[in-house]
């Protein structure tokens, strides 16, 4: 059992991926706790595909570079958030269908630019290779959790107020919009520290299965931030394991580790779940 569970990380490679995946445990699952409770779910799905078009420019104009092509994929990615929300006020139409539109047009753009740019993987963007991280890489996912973890700290008590009721925080302080703005921030960063371990179409992976599950588990917004991050990094030790142990590639099992445990929550979780609905019905009926 020792050799099993820890003969993988005498590896360095097997090290510097576990290191970047807890740093991204660390910092998103938080935001991800705030995106369930502000019902806007969805804007991880819009960023994931939004910060393609940022990083095939970046790629383009600064070479296969991890801060270039990061540069690049945050701008993106805070242009499509603001976009998305100024076309729903813009037009009157509901907001889902306007984070739809943008995030196809996003993700086509993206993939357009990678086909003039001979020698990026776009294999690898899109999957990303948690194994292959870098030194850069995981200046990049350490550096966004130090910076995530402080501000979301600072915008604590205003972003709470502002997920429960905007309308209040606006009359009394007339900061929602910049509360607003740097939380969509904090996320861009979060999903774009991700793409190199993760790729574009997995980075909220880690992000939001976690934060989704912890609802099963908390009673509280802090006790389901706690959990979430608790729950994304056993899906990042156990994905690891899976994928050394059984050669499947780092970032799916990571993801589908993460899945799994939100199935258990669903299952026999404290809140919520099947197992306590059935013992209410049970203790009603008798």
């Amino acid at each position: 059992m020792r050799d099993l569970l820890f003969e993988p990380f005498a590896l360095g490679f097997m090290r510097r991926a576990l290191a970047g995946c807890l740093a991204l445990a660390v910092a998103g699952p938080p935001l991800g706790v705030f995106l369930v409770l502000r019902r806007m779910s969805l804007m991880s799905d819009v960023l994931q595909h939004g910060i393609l078009p940022g990083i095939a420019l970046g790629a383009v104009f600064g070479g296969i570079s991890v801060f270039a092509m990061g540069t690049g994929g945050f701008l993106a990615g805070l242009a499509v958030a603001l976009l998305a929300g100024v076309l729903a006020r813009a037009t009157g139409g509901r907001e889902d269908s306007q984070l739809a539109g943008v995030y196809l047009v996003a993700l086509a753009l993206g993939v357009a630019i990678l086909s003039f740019r001979r020698g990026v993987d776009l294999t690898h963007l899109l999957f990303g290779s948690v194994l292959a991280v870098d030194d850069t890489a995981l200046i990049l996912m350490a550096g966004a959790a130090s910076i995530v973890l402080p501000t979301l700290a600072l915008i604590w008590r205003p972003l709470v107020m502002e997920s429960f009721d905007p309308d209040f925080l606006r009359a009394e302080s007339g900061h929602g919009a910049a509360i607003h703005l740097a939380f969509l921030a904090l996320v861009v960063l979060a999903v774009v520290s991700g793409f190199t371990a993760l790729g574009t179409l997995m980075s909220v992976g880690l992000m939001m299965l976690p934060a989704v599950a912890a609802r099963h588990w908390g009673e509280t917004l802090s006790g389901q931030i706690a959990a979430s991050v608790i729950l994304a990094v056993l899906s990042s030790v156990l994905g690891l394991l899976l994928s050394y142990h059984a050669d499947l590639p780092a970032g799916p099992a990571i993801v589908l580790t993460a899945g799994a445990l939100w199935l258990v929550g669903i299952a026999v979780g404290r809140r919520e779940s099947l197992l306590r609905r059935l013992v209410r019905h049970r203790h009603y009926a008798g």
